[in-house]
């Protein structure tokens, strides 16, 4: 059997993939990343507590355990952090990809990245895979870099570009759908920007893209997203509607009233050609998306 190593393996996008894989029953997973593994389910798998930010650490492990593909999922995806804190940014989302295609390239290994919106200013929106980057903050800048790392490697890869990933697994991890519920719920007042438009990626088909091109071997950059542009306030009133939630907690304002350290294109979104044709990527809206993550948000309830 194929072996696949998933790094940052607790996160949201981590978790999702071994549940999936596991359930293929097909593969040898090794999942990565720091401290306990916080998967309910312990089998299937092999977890491995590493800082792979250690580059002689993570190349023996990796040079031990000989993958045939590493999914690499983990990054520092804080936008403000990233950019108060730009060598420890550089140290996860730049050095640690360097490593990692290092051995790749070592040990003919696909490399399956994600990146982000982020690469692009965000003055067109409705990016195409082979449209220039011009990334306006740190963290865009970083996950440029990691791209540009790969693209100049000469190894097999594909990079999956996200947007406002949410989702469910085993833990209630902060995304924007959670972060909405949350605050109505408990009666908080939330500032939700207008000018910024958006197509968030359901963190489903996002590993289902990852799953795809493994099984498929299938190269190159692809966008992942939900189908419909939106902006952050209409993405929040659509959270709302869906849990029957007050709406009138979520004040409309412009980014410019944030003050925040870093900078966010205005308008992003992906043209999503390519990864239907050949990702098998299904073409659904931030709507559909969100009733099935109700459904499961219930299931996980019903289940505490």
């Amino acid at each position: 059997m194929k072996k696949i190593l998933i790094t940052g393996s607790n996160g949201l996008l981590g978790q999702k993939l071994i549940k999936f894989l596991i359930d293929k029953n097909k593969y040898y997973i090794y999942g990565v990343s720091r401290g306990e593994n916080r998967l309910q389910n312990k089998e299937g798998y092999t977890y491995y507590n590493i800082d792979i930010t250690d580059k002689v650490k993570l190349t023996e492990f990796i040079n031990n355990i000989q993958p045939n593909f590493i999914i690499h999922t983990a990054a520092m995806t804080n936008v403000d952090q990233c950019e108060l804190n730009k060598k420890e940014c550089d140290l996860i989302n730049v050095n640690t990809v360097k490593h990692i295609v290092e051995i790749c390239k070592k040990q003919n290994i696909h490399l399956i990245h994600i990146s982000t919106d982020f690469i692009f200013d965000g003055k067109k929106g409705y990016y195409k895979e082979e449209d220039t980057p011009n990334p306006i903050s740190y963290y865009g800048l970083s996950k440029l870099k990691s791209e540009q790392i790969i693209l100049d490697a000469n190894i097999k890869y594909t990079i999956l570009r996200t947007i406002l990933v949410f989702g469910l697994t085993d833990e209630l991890k902060n995304n924007i759908v959670l972060w909405v519920k949350n605050n109505i719920e408990n009666k908080q007042q939330i500032n939700v920007v207008t000018d910024q438009l958006r197509m968030p990626t359901f963190v489903d088909d996002l590993a289902k893209a990852c799953i795809y091109a493994v099984e498929n071997k299938v190269e190159g950059i692809f966008n992942v997203s939900t189908n419909k542009l939106m902006s952050i306030f209409e993405i929040s009133l659509e959270i709302a509607d869906t849990f029957n939630l007050d709406k009138s907690f979520i004040n409309p304002i412009p980014t410019s009233l944030l003050d925040q350290p870093a900078k966010r294109p205005p308008i992003t979104g992906f043209d999503l050609k390519k990864s239907i044709d050949q990702l098998k990527l299904p073409s659904v809206s931030f709507s559909e998306r969100l009733q099935v993550f109700k459904y499961q948000l219930a299931n996980y309830n019903a289940l505490k």
